[in-house]
């Protein structure tokens, strides 16, 4: 992906050459609150954190709000002002942490580090196992309430189906997408009650948009065709629903098209299949 001073994606080397500028504050969201990928190796200066203590209510299946998010933000060290680079894992985390921060609750200046720490390193750029010495600043709320505009709502979801020009997109893994499994393998397979899918739904793997090598963004060119394949370019469908377990998956599909293709018709069932298959007698296609 090319980087300008704009760019929601950045680069190894563009963040190498920023990573001592104190205005410029990395953050690794940890994918599992037991498993602990940062602190033997982690960028220099990273802070860390679960991701859904970032990014969710604490006591409830809801985002942060903007006065939540300011506290948890100023309590990091991060300012208004500063840039802030997220990474994780394969990056599909690092894609809902901008959704949450940046668009729903206004952080102005955010980006995803493409590749995460696996490009970082083969780039040959130097892990730490030094943790930063964190100072708390002040951060006043950018918005008054949270902006849900990407969103939308299992009642919106299921009052849409077979609405003409509306196309649901499922980002699971084919195993998932068919009904094989609710959950990637490996590992136990749970996180709802029903097998399948919303009916209706295809099946756009969000691994697809990475480069398997190193989990870098693949090129503008071949993200519109693997939309165009599943027929979500905007001159395709009016409106495309993204979803898949619990959103983390359909954010990478609405961060590649809507921040990286720079189209407007895509949001997020953020309930995904955690919802819609939890639900009793919500309609199911295999």
């Amino acid at each position: 992906m090319s980087v300008t001073d704009t760019s929601p994606v950045v680069t190894a080397a563009w963040l190498a050459e920023r990573i001592d500028d104190p205005t410029v504050k990395v953050v690794q969201l940890l994918y599992e609150p037991d498993i602990d990928d940062y602190s033997d190796a982690h960028l220099p200066g990273a802070r860390v954190q679960f991701w859904k203590a970032l990014l969710w209510d604490p006591f409830q299946r809801q985002f942060a709000t903007p006065a939540q998010m300011a506290a948890r933000l100023g309590a990091l060290g991060i300012a208004p002002t500063d840039t802030i680079v997220l990474y994780s894992g394969r990056n599909q985390y690092a894609m809902y942490g901008y959704w949450v921060i940046k668009v729903m609750n206004g952080h102005p200046d955010l980006r995803v580090l493409d590749g995460g720490k696996k490009r970082w390193e083969m780039d040959g750029h130097p892990l730490t196992a030094e943790v930063p010495a964190v100072e708390p600043v002040p951060y006043e709320p950018r918005r008054p309430v949270r902006d849900d505009s990407a969103r939308v709502s299992r009642a919106e979801v299921e009052a849409g189906l077979g609405r003409p020009g509306r196309l649901l997109v499922d980002a699971r893994s084919p195993e998932e997408y068919r009904g094989a499994r609710v959950k990637p393998a490996p590992g136990p397979d749970h996180g709802a009650e029903s097998y399948g899918r919303i009916p209706g739904a295809r099946n756009l793997h969000a691994r697809d948009l990475m480069n398997p090598e190193d989990f870098t963004v693949r090129s503008t060119e071949e993200l519109e065709a693997l939309f165009r394949a599943v027929g979500a370019a905007p001159d395709q469908a009016d409106e495309v629903i993204v979803y898949c377990r619990l959103s983390h998956r359909a954010s990478a599909l609405w961060f590649t098209a809507t921040q990286l293709l720079g189209w407007d018709h895509v949001r997020i069932y953020d309930g995904s299949w955690t919802e819609w298959g939890s639900v009793v007698g919500a309609p199911v296609e295999r």
